[in-house]
């Protein structure tokens, strides 16, 4: 799946900076001329950078804040396209999509992290229950050993989760 980048801009002369993004960056870029617009890319879409146009956010500031509410994983980038060089508007798309990707790296870490914690806690009552249980007095011989089988897979899963954190 090929990066793509949302630009609101009311500019006509895009093309160079379009030209520019799919040849330096390899992404493919939308233009939307209005909120409205931009708003419905951004709901029929995934984009990687939200492009705006300094006029447009100056002109509509809600309307701005509006869309980058609604950017998702977007990362916005607002610029003066009047102003600005197609190699400059590079170099700012660039910044934006390294950032993502730190971004994306560090949130699935976090997410990786969180869900280790998740498995180990509930691994860990799953055996001080099971121990507990097989300490119960007139435990029939069938359940309690069972519930021994559990306590081994239980080991056994603490084990490897031991072993993949290694």
């Amino acid at each position: 799946m090929s990066l793509a980048a949302l630009i609101m801009t009311s500019a006509e002369a895009l093309e160079p900076c379009l030209t520019e993004l799919r040849e330096r960056l390899g992404v493919e870029a939308e233009v939307a001329s209005s909120r409205r617009a931009a708003l419905q890319a951004l709901t029929r879409r995934e984009y990687a950078v939200l492009l705006l146009d300094q006029a447009m956010v100056e002109a509509d500031v809600e309307g701005a804040e509006l869309l980058w509410k609604q950017a998702g994983l977007a990362i916005p980038v607002q610029v003066n396209l009047a102003l600005s060089s197609p190699a400059r508007i590079v170099r700012e798309v660039r910044a934006a999509l390294v950032r993502r990707e730190q971004e994306m790296s560090l949130s699935l870490r976090a997410a990786a992290a969180a869900v280790d914690t998740e498995i180990k806690n509930a691994v860990t009552a799953l055996l001080l229950q099971s121990q507990l249980a097989l300490s119960v007095e007139g435990l029939a011989p069938a359940a309690r050993e069972k519930v021994a089988q559990v306590v081994q897979l239980a080991e056994g899963l603490r084990g490897k989760l031991e072993t993949a954190q290694a």
